[in-house]
């Protein structure tokens, strides 16, 4: 069992991201410290927030996450160039020492791709065919491809990551039709963290039997999902502590035509939110344990909560509920 941090980098219109990315920077040491096994960022482009970008923000965490692995939770890629990412994440690979996981994405804002000029309805064969060619390039040898929508004649990639064949993919999805896709190419599916509890054990399991049926099996595989959390002495003291946060950074999803989170927001709440005292936590946990899930990524972050209630959470769960789940 595995339990890791979602960085939630995203910050109020104004906001000094000076200060934040020093409050990262501590975040993530006292996350480290309290012996947690991995730390993630986020990825948008013109967002309604103060978004710093991933890359760059996890090449700064470096050296500050001691044996962590750090990646992705996601990276949109098809709002970038294989080439361009191939060459980037195998430089924070090497500058990790082999500790990066890219977790990616096809996206989903309107936006983003209207600026990229890239169509909408390509984002997952884009994504598909980055991949494919990425994974052509951390060979180290000349790559020639001529796809729907890149072509390459010859060319190496002049930095490759520690990791062989290259670092470990995860796959983000929100429906059956992705989640089954990524089950035939045999990798993670990351699930996401707004889910109702229902959707996420039963979706694993589908995921589960048509990855078996495509061939591959499950020594050493890793079934990860994403989580808000918040430890407190009861539901009650959490959401005290966190429930207006929370919502408020939901309630940032519905311009971007993601209106249930407002209009099922007490489903989402009861039903997807890790918020309660160490033993509903700890219930919460083995219950999706039982179901297979077994890297838990947490955020424990939201607009407007002081850093200081962030590292109490993290800190109490780390004291009262990960020592239940390892020997």
């Amino acid at each position: 069992m595995k339990f890791g941090i979602l960085l939630d980098h995203q910050y109020a219109p104004g906001d000094d991201l000076g200060r934040r990315i020093g409050e990262t920077v501590e975040y993530v040491q006292h996350v480290r410290d309290l012996g947690y096994d991995s730390v993630f960022g986020i990825h948008h482009y013109l967002s309604s927030l103060r978004t710093p970008q991933p890359l760059p923000l996890l090449s700064r965490l470096v050296d500050h996450s001691g044996t962590m692995q750090l990646g992705t939770g996601i990276l949109i890629l098809p709002l970038g160039h294989p080439v361009h990412w191939a060459e980037e994440i195998a430089t924070i690979d090497q500058m990790s020492g082999g500790r990066f996981v890219l977790g990616i994405g096809s996206g989903y804002r309107d936006v983003e791709f209207a600026a990229f000029g890239i169509e909408r309805r390509t984002r997952v064969s884009r994504m598909n065919e980055a991949l494919s060619v990425m994974q052509q390039l951390w060979t180290g040898e000349p790559v020639h491809h001529e796809g729907n929508h890149f072509t390459l004649d010859g060319v190496r990639c002049s930095v490759l990551p520690v990791q062989r064949p290259h670092p470990p993919v995860w796959v983000g999805a929100n429906g059956p039709t992705g989640i089954a896709r990524i089950a035939r190419q045999g990798l993670p599916w990351l699930a996401p963290s707004n889910v109702r509890r229902n959707w996420a054990v039963g979706n694993l399991a589908d995921y589960r039997e048509q990855r078996r049926a495509a061939g591959f099996d499950e020594s050493d595989a890793v079934f990860p999902i994403h989580r808000d959390l918040c430890v407190a002495d009861s539901a009650e003291a959490a959401f005290a502590v966190a429930g207006e946060q929370v919502k408020r950074s939901y309630g940032e999803y519905v311009q971007y035509g993601m209106d249930f989170f407002e209009s099922q927001w007490d489903a989402i709440k009861e039903k997807a939110l890790f918020f309660g005292s160490p033993d509903d936590i700890t219930a919460k946990i083995q219950d999706f344990a039982d179901a297979g899930y077994n890297h838990f990524v947490f955020r424990a972050q939201w607009l407007g909560l002081p850093i200081e209630r962030s590292m109490e959470i993290v800190e109490r769960f780390a004291r009262e509920v990960m020592p239940r789940f390892r020997p």
